[in-house]
């Protein structure tokens, strides 16, 4: 994981992947943040997919801490998958992958879906009922300033104490 934060803060913040004020935050925020959602996923994981996962955030975190689950990083920016590439070939993490597509264009489903500040738990509605397998599981954080609410979701509080602010995890589990 130090590894990852020292490429975060020094070529991914160079390539715009993080903000330059974000450096002192890789730890209790972003790093910190991501591994939050391993606390809403089953340890039995087959396939997790990532979507709009920018520099990698959190699926590589969690690739790290799940290594026998396999990971799908999915961004439609080539400039991101070509930064996350980079990333896992300096962390050598082979259960994490890179894929450049649009969720429009998605095809096959997976165990669990992740989306760390990327999409309304609305555009992923759509997703989970079409990509996310039966007893599967999506997790979503977003920048919301009070807590959220959204049919079919549970909200799950992270007090401000745990990170530097308080942020919100929504769940889905598809039936």
């Amino acid at each position: 994981m130090d590894r990852y934060a020292r490429w975060l803060v020094t070529e991914g913040r160079q390539a715009g992947g993080i903000g330059p004020a974000e450096r002192h935050r890789i730890d209790r925020r972003h790093l910190g943040d991501s591994l939050l959602f391993a606390s809403q996923l089953p340890r039995d994981l087959s396939t997790v997919w990532d979507l709009g996962s920018g520099v990698g955030l959190p699926g590589i975190p969690l690739g790290i801490c799940l290594p026998a689950s396999q990971f799908v990083l999915i961004d439609r920016s080539g400039r991101r998958c070509d930064l996350m590439r980079r990333a896992l070939r300096i962390l050598e993490l082979p259960n994490c992958q890179v894929q450049q597509a649009d969720i429009t264009d998605l095809t096959g489903t997976a165990d669990a879906i992740v989306a760390r500040a990327s999409l309304s738990p609305h555009e992923l509605g759509d997703v989970v009922s079409t990509h996310l397998d039966r007893g599967g599981r999506a997790v979503v954080a977003g920048s919301w300033q009070e807590r959220p609410e959204f049919s079919g979701w549970t909200t799950v509080e992270i007090p401000a104490d745990a990170l530097d602010q308080t942020i919100w995890l929504l769940i889905m589990r598809r039936e």
